[in-house]
């Protein structure tokens, strides 16, 4: 019955993101869903996906919660972990034990960093297309159970399912329109990360609640979350407009404004 319901859930999320990817289909907010998706499914606790940018570099640009993102800027800052040498390599990592002694000699400041957010064990996927990788898929567990075939096949089949969306539109043979294109969703993510948060500081909520009450209120309007965020930042936007979370406790709704 589980198995079955599983299944059932598993050919809801494949329709649902097959019914994304129409023109101008917003991509981030698809990466974050998929991410969240990613959690439900594999029975992880966090996951975050990155993509490179222009200039050959991994960059966060979704992922299920704000301490997954903090742990894989942090990763990268340092040039290490499982999730870059994946990219690196175009082969995934899984079931990696966060306490074993040989990882943290491979990647000191990721594994010591991990295991302080909670995380034991963590597995990379990469985001390819054939011989082309565009990013990783990164998942962390605070359980130290394994994930088994099935559920590493089908975390590659979320991956290539995020690989598609980012490469959706292009022309694989143009590298300068896919780079643009990857750098505009990149820039895109900062702006977000901005709104997230002036949310939350203005809510005094957390930044996964920020984003929540950002992102349903995008969606509730059919806006892209990039067009809202460069809205507000540039001050063209007043926040007001947005319901705040129920944890939000900060700020008169006259003074929650961009």
């Amino acid at each position: 019955m589980i198995a079955m319901a599983r299944e059932q859930r598993l050919a809801e999320i494949f329709v649902e993101v097959a019914d994304s990817l129409v023109e101008d289909f917003d991509v981030i907010d698809l990466l974050q869903r998929l991410s969240s998706r990613c959690v439900e499914l594999l029975d992880v606790s966090a996951a975050g996906i990155l993509l490179v940018d222009a200039h050959g570099e991994l960059q966060i640009i979704a992922a299920s919660d704000e301490h997954t993102r903090l742990l894989e800027l942090f990763a990268l800052q340092h040039d290490q972990g499982p999730c870059v040498e994946c990219y690196r390599s175009g082969a995934a990592r899984t079931n990696i034990d966060l306490t074993r002694p040989e990882t943290t000699a491979a990647w000191p400041r990721f594994a010591a960093q991990a295991r302080e957010t909670g995380y034991v064990i963590t597995h990379a996927i990469p985001l390819r297309l054939r011989n082309r990788v565009v990013g990783a898929l990164n998942l962390f567990q605070t359980g130290a159970h394994r994930l088994g075939d099935g559920d590493i096949a089908l975390a590659q089949a979320l991956a290539d399912v995020a690989t598609i969306a980012v490469l959706q539109q292009r022309t694989l043979e143009q590298s300068h329109v896919e780079n643009s294109q990857l750098q505009t969703a990149l820039t895109s993510r900062i702006l977000i990360e901005q709104v997230k948060g002036v949310l939350a500081e203005r809510w005094n909520t957390s930044v996964d609640d920020a984003f929540a009450a950002f992102r349903s209120y995008a969606r509730s309007r059919q806006l892209r979350l990039s067009d809202l965020a460069a809205r507000i930042i540039g001050g063209d936007f007043d926040t007001r407009m947005i319901p705040p979370p129920p944890s939000a406790t900060g700020g008169r709704p006259e003074e929650r404004r961009a």
